[in-house]
């Protein structure tokens, strides 16, 4: 080869090199994506994307054996609703849409994100009911939805996801029992449920969660007795069960006091034991939303 030809080459070369380092996903992904971003007017977002550039170089995208793994746009103002085709990201592992204007309900096609670890749709305008078919998506670790507009029951299925470490439904607008299945998930470290219309008894599988820190079922609608399986919670740090309506609270008394970095209930008899507990509001009470784009 000349010297002449070898100068083109390596020119062609460096021209084709900011394209070769950037792989390519399937068209019915990049689809998905960009009816995403059209479908929550992206080109309003704090920071767009350039539909025209690689996929793997928008903006909270993470590119993975030529396949979308991972969506990350908190606080990025999409104002919209998801895109019906969510579901064929069949690869997507996080999906983190949190702090956002997120209004509709969560498309049908949602539990077919089969290999899901981690859901963050918390303060967003999201409404509807949670779907049934939650337990499809074996392995969710995390499942946040706090601050926003749901409604209806906590659907059974929830007790299906075994892999699940923190569940936080709190600040909606749901109803009914809590499903004693959820005592069925035994790496379950946090469980929030604060400010639903929740009613009826405390499962007292809730007791099996021996892996569980943080329990914050304050201000609904809950009633009878706390379950003395309560004393089982051994690493159980955080408790709210304030402004609820519970007959007994036998079953706070079989715990150990000494456990607690946070305690709260409407039980005055038991507040002496706590007087050395400073604090009284955990992170998931904290989550109160007023529509304030600035309130995190």
């Amino acid at each position: 080869m000349t010297a002449k030809l070898q100068r083109i080459s390596l020119l062609m070369l460096a021209a084709m090199l900011p394209f070769l380092g950037h792989a390519e996903v399937p068209q019915k992904e990049k689809k998905v994506l960009v009816e995403l971003y059209n479908s929550t007017k992206g080109s309003q977002w704090l920071i767009a994307w350039d539909l025209k550039a690689p996929v793997s170089t928008w903006k909270g995208i993470t590119v993975e054996n030529d396949h979308v793994t991972q969506i990350n746009l908190f606080r990025n103002n999409l104002e919209g609703t998801l895109p019906q085709d969510i579901g064929k990201l069949q690869h997507l592992t996080h999906l983190n849409l949190a702090f956002n204007k997120i209004t509709g309900e969560l498309p049908t096609s949602f539990t077919n994100l089969k290999n899901l670890q981690i859901l963050r749709l918390e303060m967003n305008r999201i409404k509807g009911n949670l779907p049934q078919e939650i337990g499809q998506l074996s392995n969710l670790k995390v499942f946040s939805m706090f601050n926003n507009f749901l409604s209806g029951n906590i659907p059974e299925g929830f007790g299906e996801l075994t892999n699940l470490k923190e569940l936080n439904l709190s600040s909606n607008n749901l109803r009914g029992r809590i499903p004693s299945a959820i005592g069925n998930l035994a790496k379950l470290e946090a469980l929030g449920l604060f400010e639903n219309g929740l009613e009826g008894n405390i499962p007292a599988e809730i007791g099996k969660l021996d892996k569980l820190k943080e329990l914050v079922l304050a201000n609904n609608q809950l009633g009878g007795e706390i379950p003395l399986e309560f004393s089982q919670l051994a690493s159980l740090k955080i408790l709210q069960l304030q402004n609820n309506r519970f007959d007994s609270f036998e079953g706070l008394r079989a715990m150990n006091s000494q456990q607690f970095l946070v305690f709260d209930s409407d039980d005055a008899s038991s507040q002496p034991r706590f007087n050395d507990i400073q604090l009284q509001r955990t992170r998931m009470a904290d989550t109160k939303f007023e529509d304030d784009d600035d309130n995190e």
